[in-house]
């Protein structure tokens, strides 16, 4: 077998196998970082003022647009990686990533710069006032710098996956975990830097992150090529035609989930430490759908290049009965668990109601957005990732607006809950039959998407300059 080929692991062999085993060491990599916010929840709750809660709550949801961008980037490292490889071009790969690195590094350093000095008109737009939200804007001073680091973290993580490289990922995560966790009690209680010690050891996490991802891309696929700027100019188009629309759709979700921390903030900073809780506990109790969305992706990325179309469909339909499958008994342990989660953050009133609520039948919502992460994956990789973009948008606009303003005017903060719960539904359904419009035209050999014409071209203009060399 060529190198290439041995490269691209996920032409042969059995699709739900791959699934299963990509997303389960992906996953066991994201708990480990999400237990690490749970502690740091925790920790910050054991030091009894209930504003630093709600200003994790704030700073969570700034954060979680500067994540969703570097996601962005990854998605399109991610993509051009599988789908070269399934092209058996391992050079080709080694080339676009490092290309990605670049361009996804500037663009965080500029971003970054942004973020940083509008820090208290942001947290200001979502809700927090007074004593919250300068604790919040000192949280965010010390991590929004460090996004092109974690810029960089992310899109190497995402290029092991493309290789099908699952355990090295694994580890990426949990030593970026390990190290956090050992930091934030020092920090926190030890040094007694409170709030802002979280913040300096999750820091310290992103550049392990970044380190690690690197190192093991560098020593088991190839590294990277020199800098080239011509290259790098006729790689632009290929890259941002993928990752500006998978920004885009990244974005839009930090930019509900602004929208219904606003929302939830009409109810007070316990409301708001309550949807903080849940948001550390959503993450882990539903960590295989998270991993799951980033383990399809190389898989019907490699297949889509290789031209085995059967293959691409096949693994979109197991993800789906996995989702399925994986949703109900997390459901069922969480409802048992309701009263344990809710003691253990010693949450009362409001955030007790809202914890009590997402441990419910209300999270098997979950499933839905389960098939929404499948399938804009299944776009990305397919050369339409302006269908995610739609996608996402649709979700966290008309499947989160109406729902959480009526929901909050009849059920008040229970209400913003079950409004964000619900208002996936419909998005979903509409999801699923996008992806699988664009599989036939896959299968139908019906590419006219212009995005995947830029993209072709690029590897037109590749081949010519290989050959001339």
């Amino acid at each position: 077998m060529s190198e290439a080929n041995a490269q691209a692991k996920f032409l042969t062999g059995n699709l739900t196998q791959h699934i299963i085993s990509m997303s389960l060491t992906a996953a066991m990599g994201f708990i480990a970082l999400f237990m690490v916010d749970l502690a740091d929840m925790l920790f910050i709750s054991m030091l009894g003022i209930e504003e630093l809660a709600a200003a994790v709550g704030y700073a969570g949801t700034v954060l979680f647009m500067t994540t969703s961008i570097s996601i962005g980037m990854a998605i399109a490292g991610g993509a051009l990686v599988a789908r070269s490889l399934g092209e058996s071009r391992p050079e080709r790969a080694t080339e676009l990533l490092t290309h990605v690195l670049i361009v996804g590094t500037a663009f965080a350093v500029v971003f970054a710069t942004l973020i940083f000095t509008n820090l208290e008109s942001l947290t200001g737009l979502i809700g927090a006032t007074g004593k919250t939200q300068a604790l919040a804007v000192s949280y965010l001073q010390i991590l929004v710098p460090t996004m092109p680091v974690l810029m960089i973290g992310i899109v190497a993580s995402a290029a092991l996956r493309s290789h099908g490289a699952a355990k090295l990922s694994m580890l990426v995560t949990l030593i970026a975990g390990v190290i956090n966790a050992v930091l934030d009690p020092i920090f926190i209680f030890v040094l007694d830097m409170g709030l802002e010690g979280a913040a300096w050891a999750s820091v310290i996490s992103r550049f392990s992150v970044a380190v690690t991802a690197v190192w093991y891309i560098t020593q088991h696929y190839g590294g990277f090529v020199g800098l080239s700027p011509s290259a790098i100019g006729r790689d632009l188009r290929p890259i941002a035609a993928i990752a500006i629309p998978a920004m885009l759709a990244n974005v839009a979700t930090p930019i509900g989930g602004a929208y219904v921390t606003r929302a939830m903030a009409e109810f007070g900073d316990a409301a708001v430490a309550g949807m903080a809780i849940i948001g550390r506990v959503t993450p882990i109790a539903f960590a295989l759908i998270f991993a799951m969305s980033g383990a399809i992706g190389p898989i019907i990325g490699q297949n889509f290049g290789a031209g085995k179309h059967d293959r691409v469909r096949t693994s979109f339909n197991s993800s789906m009965v996995l989702i399925v499958v994986y949703v109900f008994p997390v459901v069922l342990v969480l409802y048992f668990l309701r009263t344990p989660i809710a003691d253990l953050f010693s949450a009362t009133g409001v955030a007790r109601d809202l914890i009590f609520l997402f441990c419910g039948p209300l999270s098997l919502a979950w499933i839905f957005n389960g098939v929404i992460f499948v399938a804009n994956a299944a776009y990305n990789n397919l050369g339409h990732p302006f269908y995610s973009t739609w996608v996402n948008w649709g979700r966290n606009t008309l499947g989160v607006v109406p729902f959480v303003y009526f929901g909050a005017m009849y059920w008040g903060a229970e209400g913003v809950l079950i409004g964000q719960m619900l208002g996936g539904v419909i998005v979903a359904i509409v999801s699923y039959m996008l992806a699988e419009r664009l599989m036939r035209q896959a299968e139908n050999n019906q590419i006219s998407d212009p995005q995947e014409r830029a993209f072709s071209k690029s590897q037109s203009a590749f081949k010519v300059l290989h050959h001339r060399r």
